[in-house]
C-alpha cells in the first residue's frame, strides 16, 4: 500500500471549517493562532464565525484553506500518524503551497504571507467583470482544449484545470468564455456553464500575477521537500527547491493537470489517497480518475479519529 497526501484547493471553503479540529487539538489551534500571527489579523474569527462571501475571496480563502489543511495534518501528527506515511504530496492550484508546507518547503508563516500575496495578486491581475472561467462537463481535456482554441478568436481563452476524465475548466476573456459555452455544448458537453469566480485563474490573463509571486518567492526561504511533491504543471514528482520556486510561478498562468497527477501516481504504485483539509471535492475527482483507489478525507476529529482506528 502507498499512500498520497492532497491538499484542497479554493472553493472547498465554509464557515466553521477546522473549528472542531482546534477545540480538540491544542496542536491544530496552534496552526490557526501562528496564520493569525503572520497575517497580523484574526484570520480564524473569519474561518469561524465570519461571513461567507468575505471567507470566498481570494486573499481569504486561500490562506484559510491551507491553515485548515495544516490543522489537519497537526491533528494526525498528535495521534502519532505523520508525513512518513506519504509517498507524495500534491495540492490542487493554492493547495499545492499547503502540500509544500506539510513536506516542509515553506515555514507556516511564509505559506499564509505568500498565500495572501498570490489571493491578491490573483484578484488584481484582471478587472472585474473583463475575464471569467467555465466548467465543461462530459467532454475530454483535448476536445475542451479544442473548444478553447476555436473560441479565443485573439482573446485569451485556455483549458485552466483537467479535473477529472469528464471535468474540464476553461479560463480567460469573458467574450471568449461565452463563445466557449456555446461550442462546447456544440460540441457534445453534457453541460457547459460559467462559474461564480472573481478572476480567470490558470491562464495569460494572470501574468500580472506571476510576476508579483516571482518577486515574492524570491525572498522567502525554501528547502527541499521532505517528500516529493507531485506539481501541477508537471504532473510528476519534483525534490529541488529551485524548481519549484519556477514551478509554483508557472503555476499561477499554467494549467492545474490534476488528473494527470493522479493516473500518474496511481502508476507509481499509489493506492491510498488522503485529502487532508476542508471538503470532499478532491476525493470526487480522484474516484473518477483511479477507479480502483481507497479515498479518505480528513477535516474533523472524528476523520481523525477513524484513520487512528483504521
Amino acid at each position: 500500500m502507498s499512500i498520497a497526501f492532497v491538499f484542497p484547493g479554493q472553493g472547498a471553503q465554509t464557515i466553521g471549517m477546522g473549528k472542531a479540529l482546534a477545540e480538540r487539538y491544542p496542536e491544530a489551534r496552534a496552526v490557526f493562532d501562528a496564520v493569525d500571527e503572520a497575517l497580523g489579523e484574526k484570520l480564524s474569527a473569519l474561518i469561524w464565525e465570519g461571513d461567507a462571501e468575505a471567507l470566498t475571496l481570494t486573499e481569504n480563502a486561500q490562506p484559510a484553506l491551507m491553515a485548515t489543511s495544516m490543522a489537519a495534518l497537526a491533528a494526525l501528527q498528535a495521534e502519532g500518524i505523520g508525513l512518513d506515511r506519504a509517498a507524495f504530496v500534491a495540492g490542487h492550484s493554492l493547495g499545492e503551497y499547503s502540500a509544500l508546507c506539510a513536506a516542509g518547503t515553506f515555514s507556516l508563516a511564509d505559506t499564509a504571507r505568500l498565500l495572501r500575496i498570490r489571493g491578491r495578486a490573483m484578484q488584481a491581475a484582471v478587472p472585474v467583470g473583463e475575464g471569467a472561467m467555465a466548467a465543461v462537463l462530459g467532454l475530454e481535456a483535448d476536445a475542451a482544449e479544442k473548444v478553447a482554441a476555436e473560441a479565443a478568436q485573439g482573446d485569451v481563452c485556455q483549458l485552466a484545470n483537467e479535473n477529472d476524465p469528464s471535468q474540464n475548466v476553461l479560463s480567460g476573456s469573458k467574450a471568449a468564455i461565452d463563445r466557449a459555452v456555446i461550442l462546447a455544448k456544440e460540441a457534445g458537453a453534457k453541460r457547459a456553464l460559467p462559474l461564480p469566480v472573481s478572476a480567470p485563474f490558470h491562464c495569460a490573463l494572470m501574468q500580472p500575477a506571476a510576476d508579483e509571486m516571482a518577486r515574492a518567492l524570491g525572498e522567502v526561504e525554501m528547502k527541499d521537500p521532505s517528500v516529493p511533491l507531485v506539481a501541477n504543471v508537471l504532473a510528476e514528482s519534483v525534490t529541488d527547491a529551485a524548481r519549484i520556486r519556477d514551478l509554483l510561478v508557472e503555476q499561477v498562468t499554467g494549467r492545474v493537470r490534476w488528473r494527470t497527477s493522479v493516473e500518474w501516481m496511481a502508476a507509481q504504485g499509489v493506492t491510498e489517497f488522503w485529502e487532508i483539509g476542508a471538503g470532499k471535492a478532491l476525493s470526487g475527482m480522484i474516484r473518477r480518475i483511479a477507479k480502483d483507489s481507497t479515498c479518505r478525507a480528513i477535516g474533523t476529529p472524528e476523520d481523525v479519529a477513524a484513520l487512528k482506528d483504521a
